[in-house]
């Protein structure tokens, strides 16, 4: 069974950084796009960033030129580097495994909270 483990949230003021790591407990060839999610209380879990086994990035317009995501397929670890967070990144970030099946894993969820 593959599980995800993200790690890194924390509290943090605005304009300050964090980096996010999400390792994947085996190695599965068959996982292609990994990615990053968050959930901000009262509403519903969005799409952050994701990357692909080759290296293909995507980003929500709002965290554009802000986060940096990447992925490391040797360690089975992805990572998110989060520059100039907004109180409006407070949310629990959680991480994303996609196959190529389309099925997917998710990990537990880490606390963002940028203070104004």
């Amino acid at each position: 069974q593959v599980q995800l483990v993200g790690s890194g949230g924390g509290l943090v003021q605005a304009g300050g950084s964090l980096r996010l790591s999400c390792v994947v407990s085996r190695s599965d060839f068959t996982i292609n796009t990994m990615g990053w999610y968050r959930q901000a209380p009262g509403k519903q879990r969005e799409f952050v960033a994701s990357i692909t086994r080759d290296g293909n990035t995507n980003y929500q317009d709002s965290v554009k030129g802000r986060f940096t995501i990447s992925r490391d397929n040797a360690k089975n670890t992805m990572y998110l580097q989060m520059n100039s967070l907004k109180p409006e990144d407070t949310a629990v970030y959680y991480c994303n495994g996609r196959r190529y099946d389309g099925y997917g894993y998710w990990g537990q969820g880490t606390q963002v909270t940028v203070s104004s």
